[in-house]
């Protein structure tokens, strides 16, 4: 609100800052009045409130105008010390209010210095502990290291050296140990322990300066002629090293390495044979010795007796002794085969050389089972071990007894079982055959009977023990030498990268081509990861178009592959796939154009279509006399879902024979699929730290064999799927160890077979690794049964089952 001003109204002048302190008061009174006003306004509930705008204009009163100068005249001479005291008061707050905002800002900046210090003192704190905790544990990891490389046996850095010295003369011997701690030393001549105190003073000195050891002989006589030996033994072991003194004289030939004595302490005593090796005649199966005698005991017999067969050095075995006793020497064999047939020589050796005596072993053949049977095959021996397949070789028998080979009968014999089985059949005309599907890790023997039409001939002697594994796998390896004698292994696959679906095969090749069967052979994928490999396999004959699967009973591990059912005069190509856990690669390149070698046969099929007329076609192959699997023959090109009907006919120098009466139709059936993918988990089991999971087999198997499961294990509380095995499961149960208890696991699998890894399925129910603790349900105790008409009470510990009985019979 202004004021209005009258005409006549003239005051005299005010001092500036009474108008200010003036203008201050009045503008909170009109403050407090119009508070009041509006107050009093809003409070009534009669009067209404009106408002003018700042554009209406106000008029004023004569009483207005005599007020307004009343007050200005009033303010003129206002000259009270209320206002001054006022001012003063308010110079002082601003006053104390900039002193409080300074200080307050000194202490935040205190604050925060006194904050930095304290956080780098701290820092400096924790860097020092890191600081010495590390230097603690370098310090302990060096004191550990010291210890480890201190505490050893004793090795001999140079061991001792044998001397030949002049009678009367001084010998010394040096070696060189290292040991920690420093070992015992003690000295031997001839295995008699040397005190220097029992002999002439001065007569050996024996020093030790940090592991160079010395024994110095002094004056030596021909009694000092001897082997001195030093053994060192501290706590972690002990070794020995030792040295011929040779004391030469004067004497003629009693000087130099004439002498007798030197032969003597280099060869031994003279041995001489006082009896004569007989030849010996025995029989398969049945036990012989040979024996010699000789003139005296033989120093260090097993060393310096030998025996061999026909050159070749024998060594004790399982049915082979060596025994020496009372100047006899002894060789003695439990079960004679015909491999144990040949010149036998006994060798030892002595001061005037190597004597030696010999003699023939004759062994017969054991009587047959069925008169007129050929004898056993020779020399079973396994060629080319890899994952899980060799090659088996042998040789003819030796006695036919008038009756041509067949063919030859092959068992097996898995590790140390005794139980053979037999495994294989190869045609007669062959003595070597390829032997597949063997379990890798697993150790085998063979052996064979050869047959003829008058029948089976006693089992070969069993090859040596083989034990199935990678044929390539110590060409990956490589051996690194550190610390005297210590080795690191150091393979590539520890280097493989992390590999999905595998690359192609390369380089398919046949190996080994025969009259009755082929190897093929190719390389793995690179890079081929860490995860196990199998391989299946395709072939096409030449211009069909078509490719067939090859089937086999168990998993091709090895990068080699025999095919047993190929037919004489057809060509074939083969393509090879990889597997893995995570899928299938792609075929590899077409091998070259590959056939057997012989002569080709003849066959016919008839197909017959829906709705269409019989068309008979010559097949495009051929099934020889001599083939490995007589009577079989693999027809190629074929159509699903079309039936065809077959005939034989036989061919000879004459010509074509006769159509056989043609078979029942026979359907096509769809190739080999992946399978679906397992489905209902339950659990089975559960420990503290273990499950054991079961699952139903997938609905659709692929039309083949299931031949395992890929189990996958999550724990609820992270992220990734672990795999659980490596190798296929062949059961629908599964045990998966090291979970922690209390924790959730879901799982799932994927079904394989011949055609690949098969669909993932989807996760389980969350299972809860936690003990079971319930006892297992036993059979109840029956103490009584209450018989009505139709119903019968069984009562047992405490319950009470009705079980319905027709005319009360349980």
């Amino acid at each position: 609100m202004t004021l209005p001003h009258s005409p006549g109204n003239v005051g005299e002048p005010r001092p500036p800052q009474a108008v200010e302190v003036h203008r201050l008061e009045h503008r909170q009174e009109e403050e407090h009045k119009e508070e009041r006003q509006h107050s009093l306004h809003m409070g009534s509930s009669v009067r209404r409130r009106t408002f003018r705008s700042s554009e209406e204009e106000y008029q004023f009163s004569a009483a207005d105008y005599a007020l307004a100068a009343a007050l200005a005249l009033t303010a003129s001479s206002e000259t009270s010390w209320e206002s001054q005291l006022r001012r003063q008061t308010s110079v002082v707050e601003l006053e104390e209010r900039g002193q409080k905002r300074v200080g307050f800002g000194n202490d935040w900046e205190r604050t925060e210095i006194a904050f930095l210090r304290t956080q780098w003192l701290l820092r400096q704190r924790r860097d020092r502990k890191a600081l010495r905790r590390r230097m603690e544990e370098k310090v302990r990891e060096a004191k550990e290291l010291r210890e480890l490389c201190s505490g050893r046996g004793p090795w001999f850095w140079i061991p001792l050296r044998s001397h030949a010295v002049w009678e009367h003369a001084t010998v010394l011997l040096t070696c060189t140990v290292l040991a920690s701690p420093p070992p015992q030393v003690t000295w031997y001549k001839n295995d008699m322990r040397i005190d220097p105190r029992l002999f002439p003073a001065g007569k050996y000195r024996i020093t030790n300066n940090y592991g160079l050891l010395t024994l110095e002989i002094r004056r030596c006589t021909i009694e000092d002629a001897a082997t001195y030996t030093v053994m060192v033994k501290n706590a972690y072991g002990q070794a020995s090293s030792f040295a011929k003194v040779l004391v030469r004289t004067y004497v003629g030939k009693d000087a130099g390495f004439d002498s007798e004595i030197f032969k003597r302490l280099m060869f031994g005593p003279s041995v001489e044979f006082t009896s004569v090796l007989k030849p010996v005649f025995a029989r398969e199966k049945e036990p012989f010795s040979l024996s010699c005698l000789f003139s005296e005991d033989v120093l260090d017999a097993e060393q310096n007796i030998q025996w061999r067969r026909d050159g070749r050095l024998l060594r004790p075995s399982g049915r082979r002794q060596i025994l020496y006793a009372d100047r006899q020497a002894t060789l003695k064999v439990s079960c004679a085969y015909k491999e144990d047939e040949g010149l036998y020589t006994v060798q030892v050796l002595s001061p005037f050389g190597l004597q030696e005596q010999s003699a023939y072993v004759f062994v017969r053949d054991a009587a047959a089972e069925k008169p007129g049977a050929p004898g056993s095959p020779l020399n079973v021996r396994c060629l080319n071990v890899n994952r899980d397949c060799l090659i088996l070789t042998w040789t003819p028998p030796s006695d036919t007894r008038g009756s041509p080979i067949t063919g030859y009968s092959i068992e097996q014999c898995q590790g140390e079982s005794g139980q053979w089985v037999p495994c294989h059949e190869a045609p007669g005309g062959t003595c070597r055959c390829p032997i597949q599907g063997l379990l890798e890790g697993q150790s085998y023997r063979f052996r064979v009977r050869a047959v003829s039409r008058a029948g089976s001939s006693l089992p070969s002697k069993a090859s040596e023990l083989v034990v199935m594994r990678d044929h390539d796998e110590a060409r990956r390896k490589t051996e690194i030498s550190f610390d005297l004698g210590n080795k690191i292994t150091v393979s590539t696959d520890d280097f493989e990268e992390f590999v999905t679906i595998p690359s192609p095969p390369t380089n398919v090749h046949a190996s080994e081509i025969t009259d009755a069967y082929v190897v093929l052979s190719w390389e793995e994928p690179r890079p081929r990861g860490k995860a196990p490999l199998t391989y299946t396999l395709e072939k096409s004959v030449i211009g069909s178009g078509t490719w067939e699967a090859i089937s086999s009973e168990t998993p091709v591990k090895s990068p080699r592959f025999a095919l047993l059912d190929l037919e004489k005069g057809k060509s074939y190509v083969f393509k090879v796939r990889a597997i893995n856990q995570y899928g299938m690669s792609d075929p590899s390149e077409p091998s070259e154009p590959i056939a057997l070698r012989g002569k080709p046969g003849t066959g016919v099929t008839q197909e017959r279509g829906a709705g269409q007329p019989a068309v008979w076609q010559c097949a495009l192959g051929t099934i020889p006399s001599s083939s490995p699997v007589l009577g079989q023959f693999t027809v190629p090109g074929l159509r699903t879902g079309k039936e065809y009907e077959f005939c034989v006919r036989s061919v000879s120098e004459a010509g074509v024979g006769e159509s056989s009466p043609a078979t029942e139709p026979i359907r096509v059936k769809q190739a080999l699929a992946t399978p679906s993918a397992p489905y209902d988990f339950v659990l089975l089991n559960c420990g503290k730290n273990d499950m054991v999971i079961g699952w139903k087999p997938p609905k659709r198997r692929g039309g083949g064999k299931i031949l395992g499961y890929f189990l996958d294990q999550h724990d609820s509380e992270e992220l990734d799927w672990h795999p659980v095995n490596q190798q296929p499961i062949p059961t629908r149960v599964c045990k998966v160890s090291n979970l922690r208890e209390g924790h959730f696991y879901e799982f799932r699998a994927r079904a394989a077979n011949w055609a690949g890894v098969g669909e993932l399925s989807a996760p389980s129910s969350l299972f809860e690794c936690k003990e079971w603790t319930m006892p297992q349900p036993g059979a109840g105790h029956l103490p009584d049964a209450e018989v009505g008409a139709p119903t019968i009470h069984w009562s047992w510990a405490g319950h009470r089952l009705p079980h319905q009985c027709p005319r009360g019979r349980l």
